[in-house]
């Protein structure tokens, strides 16, 4: 992403706050330790931001424990209802039962769609911070701004650097000839970009070599420069004999594809859930697909991104790893009945501040299917039965003003007090 590109509507401020962050890392390492490496700065921003995340990580973990659970219930449900899908009775009847199934265990249909809504602009914005340092990390904009100044004021700058912009998909027509357009610029030139520099600029080459040293030291990692592509690494490295260069470029996309192969192991074994009902197969084949597309995709990413993503890709496959153990070591001592007993409370709160009354089921953690599956269709008198109980429940529980309830109640008393009829 370049420094003068507009922000998205959601991506933009969680990447100006993340940028923040990245930027408090630097200056910290750069203060007290005196080291300026963006690659260390990478890892230690992928450990705080997963560190931050992991509320949710908790919460996503705590659904998927319960799903295990309620799996082969809404399975059972499903193939109650299999092949009547265009009968809408039956669907309303099926969504109603799967409803009372979350309800027993307290938990939202989206609970684990929720956590990845929440996630995926975050991860999206960490892309956008790494992809284009200099447009968070005021420390290494500084250091580009004196030779930025210099070819600003020299002629002919513009033509020499709109080639370097193209080559590196940078366009200087839409951008316009500015300094954040020129720091992109720089900031993306590989070894032979500032040997053009600095051939076509001998007036100021010394300074050209100083910035160039100065972001190699910024930008190198383990002998990798951050800013440019495992693949192009790797093409340079053929070209000029050095091997250990080319086995360095190709650890990081072998790395990301092996670190996210066992991350997603490890998720699949903490959710493994009950597969072996007959129905629910579509789902899980499609996961299984999913989950064996993910490092194949992770390791051509990382091939073609800059090696700084890639570096981030490995860390926060093994912090999530890691992340996952202490969670799952954490949730494996607590007891899913007092779990889902808690999730209940919490939801017959939230129907008490609408005014409804308590749901009263009976051995959430045992309950099974067969009870909603076997339950007749009501009576008229059983209907009737059933008004006026609820009736009866909101003339003796103090209902929250301005609710459904309340206002029922404000109606039954003024017909009472005028000595009209219900």
């Amino acid at each position: 992403m370049l420094l003068t590109k507009t922000n998205t509507f959601i991506i933009g401020p969680v990447a100006t706050l993340l940028g923040f962050i990245m930027n408090a890392i630097f200056i910290f390492l750069s203060s007290l330790f005196h080291v300026e490496n963006l690659g260390l700065c990478i890892i230690l921003f992928t450990i705080i931001i997963y560190g931050l995340m992991t509320p949710l990580t908790i919460k996503q973990q705590k659904f998927s424990k319960l799903q295990v659970r309620m799996n082969p219930e809404l399975q059972k449900i499903q193939k109650k209802y299999k092949g009547k899908q265009q009968d809408q009775a039956s669907m309303m009847k099926m969504n109603e039962e799967t409803k009372a199934v979350y309800e027993k265990y307290g938990v939202s249909p989206s609970g684990s769609c929720l956590q990845m809504l929440i996630q995926l602009p975050i991860l999206f914005a960490l892309y956008r911070v790494i992809w284009n340092i200099p447009a968070y990390v005021s420390g290494v904009k500084e250091e580009f701004m004196p030779l930025v100044d210099k070819l600003l004021a020299t002629t002919g700058s513009q033509e020499i650097l709109n080639e370097i912009a193209q080559a590196n998909a940078i366009n200087f027509e839409k951008l316009g000839y500015t300094a954040n357009a020129i720091v992109d610029t720089l900031y993306k030139c590989k070894p032979a970009d500032w040997d053009t520099l600095v051939s076509k600029f001998p007036d100021f080459s010394e300074l050209i070599k100083n910035t160039q040293d100065t972001m190699d030291r910024m930008n190198y990692f383990l002998g990798l420069n951050i800013a440019d592509s495992p693949f192009n690494i790797i093409q340079s490295g053929l070209e000029s004999g050095a091997i250990l260069l080319v086995i360095g470029a190709l650890m990081i996309p072998i790395l990301s594809g092996l670190t996210q192969w066992l991350s997603v192991k490890l998720m699949g074994n903490v959710n493994n859930t009950s597969s072996q009902s007959d129905n629910g197969g579509t789902m899980e084949a499609s996961m299984k697909m999913m989950n064996n597309i993910m490092p194949l995709m992770s390791v051509v990413f990382c091939f073609t991104l800059p090696t700084g993503l890639g570096i981030y890709w490995v860390a926060s496959a093994v912090v999530r790893m890691v992340q996952q153990v202490i969670v799952n070591r954490k949730l494996d001592n607590m007891d899913i009945d007092a779990m889902i007993e808690k999730n209940m409370e919490k939801a017959n709160e939230k129907r008490k501040k609408q005014g409804l009354p308590p749901q009263k089921i009976t051995s959430q953690a045992t309950i099974n299917t067969k009870v909603v599956e076997k339950k007749k269709p009501m009576t008229e008198e059983e209907r009737l039965k059933q008004i006026e109980k609820s009736t009866e429940y909101y003339k003796t529980h103090a209902a929250k003003p301005g609710s459904i309830a309340s206002k029922a109640r404000m109606v039954e008393q003024y017909n009472d007090k005028n000595g009209k009829k219900k």
